[in-house]
């Protein structure tokens, strides 16, 4: 039986949060709905770039994925086993194989650890290893991931944003995983540390074989270092496609908008292009629009957008979109 070329697919995937009322005795009044009946396939050895505003559910989805909190619907399969009812107990040698990379590199790591002890936390809770193979392997990650062996024995504190988020970085690999869920992880960086911190990434993945879900609102970041981008909207996703395709081609007015929203580093080029400027705020995941959930703030609405959420329908050439427009 030969190997599925997807590492990672998600169907219909749903996390609602209850909202509830009362101190004593709560009751239910309604649901916020982050993620609402998102469905994507990440390849072995490849980045799919999620991308979308804050709050429109990428960071929820990332969690989801790792199984960090509870599903309201949907399944999802990783490197070819359901995982979507797995307890705590069938979830700890998964765990292995799936990790994440924070946005905030300092909150992520705890600040009376050293280096050393924060890396091979994972080999200890997991217990790989004797103390010596430990310390080698920790050793060895410091050094992949591009910081000095006489920093083992520092402390968070003591290091730059950069350098913290390699720390972190380095603690993901700690247990061999094939995916790695990046949940903005240069957006708090220095703009000039995040193409090394991208770059490393990249290097990262060449030798190991790594598969990321890249999640991020930086269209620029997601375009370097993703071969599919999956654009997202209050819960769902709106479209997808090949990089190259979906940056020269943007279907849905919300793509459209996003890109249009990217400085071009050219003034001429810049002062002459169209911008397609999106009007109000993102509305609550608690009392989402009826239809499509853009349509209160997309320019080229219609009737049927207010009335019938579309469906994702193929556009052709690997590219997906969820809108009236285009037969949704």
């Amino acid at each position: 039986m030969s190997e599925s070329k997807n590492l990672l697919e998600v169907e219909d995937l749903k996390v609602h949060f209850p909202v509830l009322r009362g101190i004593v005795i709560k009751s239910e009044i309604g649901s916020i709905k982050a993620v609402d009946g998102v469905s994507f396939a990440l390849e072995r050895g490849k980045t799919l770039g999620l991308v979308g505003e804050s709050g429109c559910g990428k960071s929820t989805t990332g969690l989801a994925v790792l199984r960090m909190l509870t599903l309201s619907g949907g399944r999802i399969r990783f490197e070819g086993n359901d995982i979507t009812e797995a307890d705590a107990e069938a979830m700890r040698p998964i765990r292995r194989r799936m990790q994440m990379v924070y946005q905030d590199p300092y909150g992520s790591l705890n600040p009376r650890m050293t280096v050393a002890d924060i890396v091979g936390e994972p080999l200890v809770v997991h217990r790989i290893g004797t103390a010596a193979e430990q310390r080698d392997a920790v050793a060895e990650l410091i050094s992949l991931v591009g910081l000095k062996p006489d920093m083992a024995t520092r402390y968070p504190h003591e290091f730059s944003g950069g350098q913290r988020q390699r720390i972190g970085i380095a603690r993901a690999l700690a247990l061999r995983p094939s995916l790695i869920v990046c949940d903005e992880p240069v957006s708090a960086l220095d703009v000039s540390i995040q193409a090394q911190v991208v770059n490393l990434f990249q290097e990262l993945q060449d030798k190991l074989g790594l598969s990321y879900l890249f999640i991020a609102h930086d269209l620029a970041v997601v375009r370097h270092i993703s071969e599919r981008v999956a654009v997202m909207y209050l819960g769902r996703i709106v479209e997808t496609a090949e990089r190259t395709e979906l940056y020269k081609r943007p279907l849905h007015p919300y793509t459209q908008a996003l890109l249009a929203a990217v400085p071009i580093p050219s003034p001429a080029v810049e002062a002459g292009r169209a911008h397609a400027v999106v009007q109000g705020e993102v509305p609550s995941p608690m009392n989402p629009p009826r239809g499509c959930h853009f349509h209160p703030r997309c320019p080229q609405a219609v009737k049927t957008c207010s009335e019938t959420p579309p469906k994702l329908r193929d556009a052709g050439n690997g590219h997906a979109v969820a809108c009236h427009l285009y037969g949704g």
